[in-house]
């Protein structure tokens, strides 16, 4: 049996070593990265060279104040958090220091700012001649399931029930059905999505007799030395699965009016689809159900339903005809 080892209490570090140290406990590199910025500019800011213990909270909270009380509130709660995990890792390990002050508060962040585009906008831009049937497919699918766009990006051809309109996808946050490494898709929870008429009618077109590999496929076959997974290329063209960014950028050539980065997002098809359905008096339930959202109030921020249909709603409260 190994030998336990009790950390000793009380140790000092200076605030420049208790950062690296911190920084290089993180095994994952994009955390790391994301974490560097709020724990170097706050060390900078506390000032490096000074023993960690002799910092005090309100030190810490005054300085968040200071880098980020201006910044947007999604910016602040990702800084806050970063110091509070550094501050907690010290702690955790023996050292002495301060902790973010409860006055430092994390903010509640504000509703999305994502618009919801009218059901006839939607209809013309499908519509167009200009846009590839990859694309139109692609729009409808999003629209007609509410779905994420990685979900269904993600989406195989042997995954489709054509004729039950519906798939199933790899959501967000899924749950594995296993502890080990590197689980495979099958190796997740899936959940269904389902879609109408309009999708029912371009998927066969876009499919050409194909029977396995990505739906959503590019133009191009992979670069010399470009390693791609087996279920991202399609055995029969050989062509690669159409990534997010793709998809964003010409989802956005097709929709911007005043130069690049100025058109529609992703993820207004979902905010579109949601808003539309109720606004069409579908019931909260059956919106969680269609979204898939676990809380209602996740559902709420997506729903932006027009002036127009809120002018309609209104006028139930009209007085009824009194000329009797």
């Amino acid at each position: 049996m190994p030998n336990v080892v009790q950390l000793p209490t009380g140790k000092a570090l200076t605030i420049h070593a208790a950062a690296d140290r911190f920084l290089d406990s993180i095994d994952n590199p994009n955390t790391a990265r994301g974490y560097a910025t709020a724990v170097g500019k706050m060390a900078e800011q506390l000032g490096e060279s000074r023993p960690l213990a002799a910092v005090a909270d309100d030190e810490v909270g005054q300085a968040l104040e200071l880098l980020w009380g201006q910044a947007a509130v999604n910016t602040w709660n990702t800084r806050r958090a970063a110091v509070l995990s550094w501050l907690g890792w010290c702690a955790q390990r023996g050292y002495d220091g301060p902790s973010v002050p409860a006055w430092a508060k994390r903010l509640t962040p504000p509703d999305s700012e994502t618009p919801a585009r009218s059901k006839a906008a939607i209809d013309r831009l499908i519509a167009r001649r200009d846009v590839h049937l990859r694309e139109k497919t692609l729009y409808r699918m999003l629209y007609e399931t509410a779905a994420r766009s990685d979900e269904i990006l993600g989406v195989n051809i042997e995954d489709l029930d054509l004729a039950g309109r519906r798939c199933q996808v790899k959501a967000k946050g899924a749950k594995p059905k296993s502890r080990r490494r590197g689980n495979a898709r099958e190796d997740f929870v899936l959940e269904t999505v389902y879609w109408d008429a309009g999708t029912a009618r371009l998927l066969p077109r876009l499919l050409k007799g194909r029977t396995s590999g990505p739906v959503f496929t590019t133009h191009r076959k992979p670069g010399p030395g470009k390693v791609v997974s087996a279920r991202d290329v399609c055995p029969d063209t050989g062509l690669a699965r159409l990534s997010y960014g793709q998809a964003r950028a010409l989802l956005d050539a097709h929709t911007a009016e005043h130069g690049p980065g100025t058109g529609w997002d992703l993820h207004e098809w979902r905010h579109s689809s949601l808003s539309h359905l109720g606004e069409a008096g579908a019931s909260l339930l059956l919106l969680m159900a269609k979204s898939r959202h676990k809380k209602p109030e996740n559902v709420r921020r997506y729903f932006k339903p027009t002036p127009e249909a809120i002018a309609e709603l209104t006028s139930l409260l009209a007085p009824r005809d009194t000329r009797r």
